[in-house]
C-alpha cells in the first residue's frame, strides 16, 4: 500500500512511498538535498499521520468514516437510530420539574402508549415515602395523602410499551408555601348528621380580598331543592345558608374548588374536595327568660318542656337565634376568659354545649339550687339545666345534651338583653334574607 507524503515546506510536490520505505529509507543520494534536510521533512510527516491517528482514536461515537466522514452527521445518525428503537410509552407528571408553586391536591402521573410499572415519590429532604397506587388499567398513579405545603418532592415514574420498552421520568418540584397559598377551615365535616340550623362556615387562614372567585368557588347544594347564598363576615369568614332552616333529612353537598384561585396578592388556593353531610331530624329549642322554661319541638310537635336557670339581671343572656357548635359532656368554666375575672371557674361543668363563640352555652348545672330552675335567672348569661355533679343520674342536663345535635337551634326571647351578633358563633339566621344576600360577594 502505498501512502502521499507532503514536505511540509513543499507543498506542491509529492513524492510516492511504501509503508516499507517508510520505516527503512533509502540510502542517500550524493546529489540529493543534505541528510539533515530529508530527516527532518520525514519526522514532520510521521508527526502529521501521528496527530492524525490520534484525531481518529479520540473520537466521540466511533469511526470517523461513519457518516460520509463527519462525526456530526455520525452522532446524529447514531441519535436517530436509537429514538426510532425508543418506548412508545409517554409519562407525564403533573407537577413540573423545577416547579415551586406546585398543588398539594393535584399532583399525579399519567401514561399514553405503555403503562405505568413503578411510581416512587419522596420528601427530598429526608427521603421519606409518600404512599400511593397505579391504577388498575396501569395509566394513572395518585399519592394516597395530599401533600405538605411548602414542602420539596422527588417523583420517578416508570413504563414500559407494548413491546416492553422502558421509559422514565423524573420531576423534582415544591409544594406552593403557606405564605403563599390560603385554606378554609370548615364546618360540618363530611359523613356528619347536624341539626336544621347548621350553617356552612369557612374561616380562612389569610385575609380574602378577591372574594368574588374565592366564593364562586365554593357551591352548596341541597337534595331539598333549597336556594344556597353565601354571606361575607369580615374578610376571612364566609358561610353559606338557605332562606330558612334546611329541611330534615335533606342531603347537603359542598364543592371545595379553590385549588390556584387567587385570594388576593400572592396567595392561592390549595382546596379541592366534595363534603356531603346530612340533615336529621328537626329540633328547634324556644327559651322564655320570662317563665325560665325551655320547649323544646321536634319536628315541629312539642317533645318536652324543661325548667332552666338563665342569665341574672345583671348579667342577662342574649337574645335570638343561636346554634349549638360544639358539644362537652364535662368542661370546665372559668369567668377570667370571658371577661368576669376571677367571679367564678367551675372545672367539671357537665353537658355543656356552645351556643355562641363568646362564651354563652346551655349546660348543666349542679351547684346551684333546685329551687332556682322555672324561677330565676342566675348565671353569668348562659342558660342552665339541673343536673348532676359528674354527669350521672336522670336529669334534665343530662337529657337534653343527648337529645341534641350539632347544629339544633336554640332560641332566647325576653331576655334584657341584646339579640346576639350574626357572626357570635354560627348566629347567621338573626340577619333577615335580604340582609344575608347583600353579604354574597357573587
Amino acid at each position: 500500500m502505498e501512502q502521499l507524503v507532503t514536505s511540509p515546506d513543499n507543498s506542491t510536490t509529492a513524492r510516492s512511498r511504501t509503508s516499507h520505505q517508510l520505516l527503512q529509507p533509502p540510502e542517500q543520494d550524493a546529489t540529493a538535498a543534505p541528510r539533515r534536510g530529508r530527516r527532518t521533512r520525514r519526522a514532520l510527516a510521521l508527526t502529521a499521520l501521528l496527530a492524525a491517528g490520534a484525531l481518529t482514536l479520540s473520537a466521540c461515537g466511533g469511526s470517523a468514516e461513519a457518516g460520509s466522514g463527519d462525526g456530526k452527521n455520525g452522532q446524529a445518525g447514531a441519535d436517530a437510530a436509537a429514538a426510532k428503537d425508543a418506548s412508545d410509552a409517554k409519562i407525564t407528571v403533573s407537577s413540573k420539574d423545577g416547579a415551586t408553586d406546585a398543588s398539594i391536591n393535584a399532583t399525579g402521573v399519567k401514561v399514553t402508549g405503555g403503562k405505568l410499572t413503578e411510581v416512587k415519590l419522596t420528601v427530598a429532604d429526608s427521603g421519606a415515602p409518600v404512599e400511593g397506587a397505579i391504577s388498575g388499567d396501569g395509566t394513572s398513579w395518585k399519592p394516597g395523602v395530599q401533600l405538605e405545603r411548602g414542602t420539596k418532592y422527588k417523583l420517578v415514574a416508570n413504563a414500559k410499551d407494548a413491546k416492553g420498552r422502558p421509559a422514565t421520568e423524573n420531576a423534582t418540584f415544591s409544594t406552593v408555601s403557606s405564605d403563599h397559598s390560603f385554606i378554609g377551615n370548615y364546618t360540618p365535616d363530611d359523613g356528619k348528621t347536624v341539626g336544621v340550623g347548621m350553617p356552612v362556615s369557612f374561616n380562612f387562614d389569610k385575609v380574602i380580598t378577591n372574594k368574588k372567585d374565592v366564593q364562586s368557588h365554593i357551591t352548596v347544594t341541597s337534595d331539598s331543592g333549597q336556594e344556597v347564598v353565601g354571606h361575607w363576615f369580615g374578610a376571612q369568614r364566609l358561610d353559606f345558608r338557605p332562606e330558612e332552616y334546611w329541611k330534615a333529612n335533606s342531603k347537603v353537598t359542598m364543592k371545595i374548588d379553590l385549588d390556584g384561585v387567587q385570594g388576593g396578592d400572592g396567595i392561592t388556593g390549595v382546596q379541592s374536595k366534595t363534603v356531603t353531610f346530612t340533615i336529621g331530624r328537626s329540633q328547634v329549642s324556644t327559651v322564655d327568660m320570662n317563665t325560665q322554661t325551655m320547649t323544646v319541638k321536634r319536628n315541629g310537635s312539642v317533645l318536652k318542656s324543661v325548667p332552666i336557670s338563665g342569665g341574672s339581671p345583671d348579667h342577662p343572656t342574649y337574645n335570638g337565634q343561636m346554634v349549638i357548635s360544639e358539644k362537652f359532656t364535662q368542661t370546665r368554666m372559668d369567668g377570667s376568659t370571658v371577661g368576669f375575672g376571677g367571679e367564678y371557674d367551675i372545672k367539671d361543668v357537665p353537658h355543656a354545649m356552645r351556643l355562641s363563640s363568646s362564651g354563652t352555652f346551655i349546660h348543666g348545672n349542679y351547684w346551684g339550687s333546685p329551687s332556682i330552675f322555672g324561677n330565676s335567672g342566675t348565671s353569668h348569661g348562659c342558660v342552665g339545666l339541673r343536673d348532676a355533679k359528674g354527669g350521672g343520674g336522670d336529669t334534665p342536663g343530662k337529657w337534653f345534651f343527648n337529645e341534641s345535635l350539632i347544629g339544633d337551634v336554640v332560641i332566647v326571647k325576653n331576655s334584657h338583653d341584646k339579640t346576639v351578633q350574626p357572626d357570635n358563633g354560627l348566629n347567621g339566621w338573626n340577619l333577615s334574607w335580604s340582609q344575608w344576600k347583600a353579604g354574597s360577594a357573587v
